[in-house]
C-alpha cells in the first residue's frame, strides 16, 4: 500500500489521504468528513498536515477495505448537511446518536466511550439545576449533543454561548468570558484540565451521555449506504481484535476508549 500526502489549500481546510497500490481506472474511492479541530482525536499539525487518533484509524481502515479515501475537514456542524447532500461517502468523526441525527443517518459501530461532564472553575460548586445556574455563561459547540441536552434542560436560564469549535471555547474558558462548558471527558482533559491554561478548572456534575441516553459514539453513513457501512465496521472490528486500534491510539493518548481493549493490555 502506499500512503499519499495531506494538501490544503487557502480556502477551505482539505485534507487528501490516499491509500492503496490500485489503478485510476479501477480504484475504489471514498470522501469521509472529519472535523480536524477536536484533538487528540483530530488536528491539523503546523505543517498542515490532518493528524490525530481518529483520521489515522480512519486511513488504517481504508486500506483493510482496499479503496482510496480522501478526508476533507469541516466544522462539525456541517458534517451531516455535506453527508446528506452526498458530498460525503462517510463521517470518520466521533458523532453521538441523538434521535434526530438517527432518523437521518445510519450509525456504525461504536469508535469509543466518552461521557461528557460540566468543566468549571475549581472554586465553584454549581448545582445543576434551573435555579443553580440562573444566568451563568456556558460555551457550546454549534450543533452538537451537549449544546442540545442543555438547551433542553435548563431553556433560557442559562446564556449559552455557541462557538464554531472546541479550541474557541477553551480560549475564552481560560480568559473568563465563560463560566463553564460540557464536553467529552477525555478531550478536556488532554487539552484543558492536564495544562497550565486549565489548571484552576475541574469536573462537575458527575459523568453524562448527552447522546440522547445512549452510550458511546460512532461514525456515521447515510440511509442509502448500508453496506458501506457493514464493510466499515468489518474492517473496524479487525483493528480493535489484532490491537492495532490500541497502537493508533496510544500514539495521542494513554486512556482505553472501548472495552475490548482490556484484550490488548
Amino acid at each position: 500500500m502506499r500512503r499519499g500526502q495531506v494538501f490544503f489549500s487557502m480556502a477551505a481546510i482539505v485534507a487528501a489521504w490516499s491509500v492503496g497500490a490500485m489503478s485510476p481506472v479501477s480504484a475504489e474511492k471514498l470522501v469521509l468528513g472529519n472535523e480536524g479541530s477536536y484533538p487528540p482525536f483530530s488536528m491539523v499539525a503546523a505543517s498542515g498536515q490532518l493528524t490525530g487518533f481518529e483520521p489515522d484509524l480512519a486511513r488504517e481502515m481504508c486500506k483493510r477495505m482496499n479503496v482510496q479515501c480522501e478526508i476533507v475537514v469541516m466544522d462539525f456542524k456541517g458534517l451531516i448537511p455535506a453527508l446528506l447532500q452526498k458530498k460525503l461517502d462517510a463521517v470518520a468523526t466521533q458523532t453521538k446518536p441523538l434521535p434526530e441525527r438517527k432518523a437521518k443517518v445510519l450509525f456504525g459501530r461504536p469508535v469509543l466511550f466518552n461521557p461528557d461532564s460540566y468543566v468549571v472553575p475549581a472554586d465553584k460548586d454549581y448545582a445543576f439545576t434551573k435555579e443553580g445556574l440562573k444566568g451563568v455563561r456556558i460555551g457550546l459547540q454549534r450543533g452538537s449533543a451537549q449544546a442540545k441536552y442543555v438547551t433542553e434542560t435548563f431553556g433560557d436560564a442559562v446564556q449559552v454561548v455557541f462557538y464554531d469549535n472546541p479550541d474557541q471555547i477553551r480560549l475564552d474558558l481560560a480568559s473568563g468570558r465563560l463560566d463553564m462548558s460540557l464536553g467529552p471527558k477525555i478531550s478536556w482533559t488532554n487539552e484543558f484540565l492536564s495544562k497550565p491554561a486549565g489548571k484552576n478548572w475541574k469536573f462537575a456534575g458527575g459523568d453524562l451521555w448527552t447522546g440522547g441516553g445512549e452510550a458511546g459514539s460512532s461514525w456515521i453513513a447515510r440511509k442509502d449506504s448500508q453496506a458501506l457501512l457493514d464493510r466499515m465496521n468489518q474492517s473496524i472490528d479487525s483493528i480493535i481484535r489484532d490491537c492495532t486500534f490500541t497502537k493508533l491510539r496510544k500514539q495521542y493518548m494513554e486512556v482505553e476508549l472501548l472495552p475490548e481493549e482490556a484484550a490488548c493490555r
